[in-house]
This record gives structure tokens, sequence and C-alpha cells, in this order.
């Protein structure tokens, strides 16, 4: 099991690079951060670019992975986009992971003036926002006229340190999306129901099961091994409290790897968050006890 911890992306710069260098020291695999201009409770405090923190991140850090959870066409064009991720991968020495979604009709989604879209026109955008997206970066240049996006000769070069481009982590949880994921994604991420239905321990283990199933159905429908998918899981937004203490979390990891989930999310404990808020030192007991354990 792969641990990951999320990082927002609002504290003052050398609060964050310190807590992102920690947070390598301590052997964890992964640092992502919000990709959002401004979002939910945080909107009316300070709150940082993902991809200039991740660049900067990428200059003060040397083996953790680096990626958005997750980045969405509400603000971002995949022309642009393309470059700054392939220029991130280079700044990164190939240690970058973009995540990908459809985004929500939260702040990001009129902010440049446009309508907000329904689920199926946000759905839609997506699948033409990440077709785009491989096209870019797989290529040196690329045209490309769709309902969404328009490319003209975009040059992208030298290309990716990783080949044959930046790995995609797909979040999905419906049946387009999820086709998305198979069709794209090297690695899938969800929480559960996007709806926040049920979100009980065992309300998100049987909505994130029901996915894996179509995300596994899919892959196959295409000739791919499922098994080629990583899948994390973004802890969180559930109302299990796995940071609680570190046998929790052993608890929690073990059921999930058992649902065949390879990577698990956490966002970093904030003493000031009314939702994330669980013990800080939890993370280094995770860190000194649990993943040496599953590393041997």
């Amino acid at each position: 099991m792969r641990v990951g911890v999320l990082v927002l992306p609002t504290d003052p710069w050398p609060d964050a690079v310190a807590r992102v260098r920690e947070l390598e020291a301590m052997g964890y695999d992964s640092v992502w951060t919000y990709d959002h201009l401004s979002w939910r409770r945080y909107r009316d405090r300070p709150w940082f670019g993902a991809v200039p923190w991740l660049t900067g991140m990428a200059g003060a850090t040397s083996r953790v992975a680096l990626g958005t959870m997750v980045a969405s066409p509400n603000f971002r064009h995949p022309v642009a986009f393309a470059k700054e991720a392939m220029t991130l991968d280079h700044v990164s020495n190939g240690r970058l992971v973009l995540g990908i979604g459809a985004g929500g009709p939260g702040f990001d989604a009129t902010v440049l003036g446009g309508p907000a879209l329904s689920p199926g026109q946000r759905v839609a955008r997506l699948g033409e926002f990440v077709a785009l997206l491989d096209q870019l970066l797989r290529s040196p240049a690329t045209s490309f006229r769709g309902e969404w996006y328009t490319a003209d000769e975009a040059r992208m070069l030298p290309g990716c340190v990783q080949q044959p481009r930046v790995p995609f982590a797909i979040a999905s949880g419906g049946p387009k999306t999820l086709a998305l994921a198979a069709r794209f994604g090297d690695m899938w991420v969800t929480y559960g129901d996007t709806a926040y239905r049920d979100m009980t321990p065992a309300g998100v283990e049987r909505d994130v099961r029901r996915q894996r199933e179509l995300l596994d159905r899919e892959c196959e429908a295409i000739g791919r091994d499922p098994d080629s998918l990583r899948r994390i899981y973004l802890i969180g937004n559930g109302e299990e409290r796995p940071l609680q203490s570190v046998d929790a979390f052993a608890d929690f990891a073990g059921r999930f790897a058992a649902l065949g989930f390879t990577d698990l999310v956490f966002h970093h404990p904030r003493p000031d968050d009314p939702v994330w808020n669980d013990p800080v030192s939890v993370v280094e007991q995770i860190a000194s006890e649990l993943l040496p354990r599953w590393r041997a």
C-alpha cells in the first residue's frame, strides 16, 4: 500500500515547504494539493495556485511524487495546462502525477464568466479535455477541433521526462467517467459517492466496490488488464476517521487493500479545520510504525 498526503495550498510558503520536506523525510510516497482558484470554507483565506506551488515543492524535494488532486476544465485549457505539466515534469525530474476530474459547480465553475454547466455537460467536457491532453503530451505537435476545445499546431517540445507522457490519475465515479479512466488513466481516484448520499463506512465501501467492479468491466471491454491501473482512495470525505489512531489507520488500510486499492491519500491534519483536525502526531506514527512494515 502506497500512502500519500494532501496538503492544502493555503499556508505561508516557508511553513508549507517545511511540512512537505518533513513528509518526504518520513517516507511518504506522494504529496498532493488541491487545484482550485478558491475552495469552499477556505474561499476567503490565502490560497495559492497549484502548479506554481507544486513547482516550488519540486525544487524543495528530491524523491516524493507530486500531484494535482484534481485539476479540472473549470478554469484550464488543455494546451496551456499541457505545457505547464510538461515543464513541471522536467523541474521535478519525472515525479509529476496529473490528477484530473470533471470539476464541480462550486466557486471555480463560473469565475471566468461562463455559464454553470450541467453534470452531463461537465462529463462531456472532461472527455474531450482528457483526450486532447493525452494527445498533446504524447506528440510534438497537435491540431484538434472539438466541441469544447481547439488546438492549432500546438508544440510540446521537448516532451515529458516520463514516457510516453506524465501519468494521469482520473477521478471518477459514474459509468462514463470510469470508462474514461479505463481508457486514459494510469491511476483511478475516488472517495466514494460524489453525491454524498451515504458516507457511512458501509456506504462508502459499497459504493467503491460498485465503482471498482464497473471500472474492471470497462478495462476488460477495451482489452486492458484491470490490474494495470493503480487505485487511489482519497480519505477525508466520509464519516469514518481513520487518522484518529495508528490502529484505526491500519484497519482502514487493510480493508481498502482487500477492495483492491493500491494507494491511500489523506488530508494533512489542520487544528483549525472543522473536518480534518485529527491528531497531527498520527502522521509521524503512521510513517514510523506502518510504512516500514508495508514496505517490507
